[in-house]
């Protein structure tokens, strides 16, 4: 913990930009939004940029770099405004983890009320941002609420809560598909299943970091249900991932060329799986945030094969 730096939390990056930099009135909600760990906005971008390279080899148009610009606005904003939600919805049991006690609510440095505030302001931007696609995509972005409001609950009455979240997560493997088409097509589908089955490794992994306080305090988790046999576990939803996103290539008329590139991403998601240590929080930590480059690899390797 970075006890030099008041108010810091427990599991954010020692020497991050908000402890160092952002004035001190502003430092508990941005904590609050994780802009203090970018990783979450990261893992909810992706998709959409994959969203955007999939539907660029399907169509043969270019890539869009405007709707990738927006997406990653949003996807900040909208980030921010789940995180504040789930520290609301979740402020008694974020109270009783080590890793979650320093949060700005349960730590009293932002009120329930002041954070209800700022996830509304929050919103604002992601809605600002979806108004700027076609009335389809607007309604599909809509529909995503739903899933982000029941997310925070799921891991008190399922040891699924990873799939919900990669359910809301994935979205805009859907969303950027309808931002070009103006409709869904069965390879944004196949893409979708593919981000659910990633997220549900990668937050598997995440979750190995509270897996002991979990169990204390009865929330559940995709970590706990696999217990000793989370190597496995992982491995399946990884296969799972790469084998669904290599058939929503094919489906688009990927060629050669993604493939190659492709096989980084194979790379990183099989150095995951072969390097967990279900004990090692640190290191499950470590292996978390090592998606954000695996998303870098499969959106190059979509927007690469576009050039031939």
């Amino acid at each position: 913990m970075q006890d030099n730096i008041p108010g810091s939390v427990a599991d954010a990056p020692k020497g991050n930009w908000v402890d160092r930099y952002a004035p001190a009135y502003a430092k508990p909600y941005l904590r609050m939004s994780r802009l203090d760990r970018p990783i979450g906005y990261q893992l909810l971008f992706w998709p959409c940029a994959y969203g955007l390279g999939l539907v660029s080899v399907a169509t043969g148009g270019a890539f869009n770099w405007w709707h990738f610009i927006l997406f990653f606005v949003g996807a900040i904003a909208m980030r921010g405004a789940g995180c504040t939600f789930n520290d609301i919805v979740d402020r008694d049991i974020d109270d009783k983890v080590a890793r979650t006690r320093s949060r700005p609510i349960p730590s009293g440095q932002v009120s329930v009320r002041q954070a209800a505030v700022w996830l509304v302001a929050q919103s604002l931007v992601g809605l600002a941002v979806l108004v700027q696609f076609n009335g389809f995509a607007i309604i599909l972005g809509i529909a995503s609420l739903a899933l982000v409001a029941i997310y925070p609950f799921m891991k008190r009455v399922t040891y699924w809560p990873q799939l919900f979240l990669g359910l809301a997560f994935s979205w805009g493997a859907l969303l950027s598909w309808a931002t070009e088409t103006g409709v869904l097509a069965w390879p944004a589908l196949v893409l979708y299943l593919g981000c659910i089955a990633w997220t549900i490794g990668y937050d598997t992994i995440y979750a190995l970091q509270d897996v002991e306080d979990d169990a204390l305090i009865g929330v559940k988790s995709t970590a706990r249900l696999a217990g000793e046999n989370v190597v496995p576990f992982v491995a399946i939803f990884y296969g799972l991932a790469a084998i669904l996103w290599g058939i929503a290539a094919l489906m688009a008329g990927a060629s050669l060329v993604f493939f190659a590139l492709f096989l980084a991403t194979v790379a990183i998601l099989s150095w995951q799986v072969l390097t967990i240590e279900r004990t090692n929080g640190g290191r499950s930590l470590m292996l978390f945030k090592s998606n954000h480059w695996l998303g870098v690899a499969l959106t190059a390797a979509f927007v690469i094969e576009g050039f031939f």
